[in-house]
């Protein structure tokens, strides 16, 4: 897949001056990057649900994980290469009320899905590629932060996220404490632990040892970097489902009528894999995912101050942190460590069979937390 500047639809479908959907866009400047250096001329996507009150006291800011974008809720069509990935969750009487809250979600720093990333253009007309540099979840959330101050937010009524939105929720709430008056943290930790960077290295190599990687500046080229990309998604969505629902759905089945015996066929979990590796290809850049999955190895809340404990102290936010009991890749102990180290802070465990992904899963259950806690 050749990737143009903004690939928010899949093989150059998208053109300027189509309709984007519900996406906004804001120009937020330069940002001088945590880990030095200055990234310029960033630019923001993002989407908006319900209504700002007078006193800009009912906004919710929504954090995607790695894959994800400010799409929350909503189908596929212009602008949008894929559905809502929290679908139920956003709309009148639902958890996150339209009718109470201003709902607003944004594209991370490095996606691409809107915001400034690798296959952005700059202002030599060329694509960043492999110039890009390393961003922080600190970096990202300094941007949402110029989002909110251009929204007119001076709080957050509530920050909610999981995985690696979990991480920039948390880092919300350590880096601005006045600014994040309720938080819900799902599946997700204090800091990348060495098991998940462990489990990230095989898809960093899977992508740059693809022969169309090209260094990172495979934009141009006939062809980009897309069997690495599946190779990765596929050891990614491994740690995001149990054993036990692989097991239980799949067994050993064959795929339909393919023979898996010698004969060349694949087994039913092997085509479940291969399905999942090609969709993520069609609509995410590989760069993107790279910078992505680096930026979460680095999330650590305790670094340059003290340790995660006097990190975690810094908290004001009321909190609730919830975990899935089948989450192989976070673990419900990281919840664990994070819900002992904010006062006050209230923990859930959330029973499911669909490991890490249970919390994208399980929309009624996580429904009742988000809004029980908004309701505080």
């Amino acid at each position: 897949m050749t990737i143009t500047e903004d690939p928010r639809l899949v093989s150059g479908a998208w053109r300027d001056g189509d309709p984007v959907g519900d996406r906004q866009f804001l120009a937020v400047g330069d940002l001088e990057l945590e880990r030095g250096g200055v990234l310029p001329g960033i630019r923001v996507s993002y989407e908006t649900w319900g209504r700002l009150s007078p006193s800009a006291d009912n906004a919710v800011l929504v954090e995607h994980a790695l894959t994800g974008d400010s799409h929350v809720v909503g189908p596929a069509g212009p602008g949008h290469a894929s559905p809502g990935w929290w679908d139920g969750l956003i709309g009148p009487g639902k958890a996150l009320d339209t009718d109470r809250w201003f709902v607003v979600a944004s594209n991370v720093l490095g996606g691409c899905q809107g915001t400034t990333g690798p296959s952005t253009r700059t202002s030599s007309g060329r694509p960043w590629g492999s110039r890009f540099p390393f961003v922080t979840i600190r970096d990202q959330v300094e941007v949402e932060a110029r989002l909110a101050d251009s929204l007119g937010v001076g709080a957050w009524a509530g920050v909610i996220g999981g995985s690696m939105g979990g991480m920039r929720a948390l880092e919300w709430a350590v880096t601005h404490p006045s600014r994040v008056s309720r938080l819900v943290l799902l599946a997700t930790g204090a800091h990348a632990t060495a098991d998940q960077i462990a489990w990230c290295q095989p898809q960093l190599l899977a992508i740059r040892q693809d022969p169309d990687f090209h260094g990172g500046d495979y934009y141009g080229h006939t062809a980009g970097p897309d069997a690495g990309l599946g190779i990765a998604r596929r050891i990614a969505h491994i740690t995001y489902r149990s054993g036990l629902e692989l097991d239980e759905r799949f067994g050993r089945d064959a795929q339909g009528t393919e023979q898996p015996l010698g004969a060349g066929g694949r087994y039913a979990v092997e085509s479940y894999l291969d399905h999942h590796a090609g969709k993520l290809s069609r609509r995410f850049d590989a760069n993107s995912y790279l910078v992505l999955t680096e930026a979460m190895n680095s999330h650590d809340v305790g670094r340059d101050r003290g340790g995660v404990a006097a990190a975690l102290a810094r908290v004001t936010a009321s909190t609730t942190v919830v975990g899935v009991d089948s989450d192989r890749l976070y673990p419900v102990r990281l919840s664990d460590e994070i819900a002992a180290g904010i006062r006050g802070a209230t923990q859930h465990t959330i029973s499911s069979p669909f490991g890490h992904d249970g919390f994208l899963i399980e929309v009624d259950s996580v429904g009742r937390i988000v809004a029980e806690q908004l309701g505080r």
